[in-house]
């Protein structure tokens, strides 16, 4: 991989969610943010050679993005079956250009994860639909890894410094962002939805 230009056209012809499921909370991850937040991670040298979870996968960009940039192997976790398989035809698209990692797919509760990786880069639900549905993903991307990118409401800085502490983990950077989304949801009022978020990364603070 050239350059983050070229990771983020490559992100943005993925196939994506043909209907997104409201109570899975599914949106997608525009592609120029992924790529910003891929290439972050990259140049701190957590994709590189490194088994990489990309948890609340969707149609892949996260772990497709880390297979581009030369992680050795992802995990794709999901809980949409139909999803997954979209997942899957955007890896089958690329390996036709590029040669990657290994890749393994698995539809399954993120709680019920459980294999060690080095780095978790997740999108997970912000809890609009369920209450505190992205605790459960950041604690288990605690559980399974040192370091963790995490896409949150802009909002949930708090809680994630406070579930940090308790689990010894250190908010080692804010990267602010402004997703803008089509209307997807039954609870979206407007035809094209923005919001602020931010991407939280998080280290384990006895591995620094």
């Amino acid at each position: 991989m050239r350059s983050k230009k070229e990771l983020a056209i490559i992100l943005s012809k993925l196939k994506d969610f043909d209907s997104p499921d409201t109570k899975l909370e599914q949106y997608s991850t525009p592609s120029e943010i992924a790529a910003d937040i891929l290439w972050v991670a990259y140049m701190n040298g957590d994709i590189h050679s490194k088994t990489v979870l990309d948890a609340a996968c969707g149609p892949g960009i996260f772990g497709l993005g880390a297979l581009l940039l030369g992680a050795k192997k992802v995990y794709f976790v999901d809980l949409d079956k139909k999803i997954l398989k979209t997942a899957k035809e955007n890896l089958k698209e690329i390996k036709k250009s590029y040669y990657v990692g290994n890749s393994i797919f698995k539809q399954q509760d993120i709680s019920n994860f459980k294999t060690k990786v080095d780095t978790v880069i997740q999108n997970p639900p912000f809890g609009v639909q369920n209450e505190h549905a992205d605790k459960v993903f950041l604690k288990k991307a605690m559980e399974v890894c040192d370091k963790i990118y995490s896409i949150h409401k802009i909002e949930s800085e708090g809680f994630i410094k406070a579930l940090s502490r308790e689990n010894n983990f250190l908010l080692k950077k804010i990267i602010p962002l402004i997703f803008s989304i089509k209307q997807t949801q039954k609870y979206h009022k407007r035809p094209i939805y923005r919001f602020k978020a931010a991407c939280f990364i998080l280290s384990n603070s006895n591995k620094l």
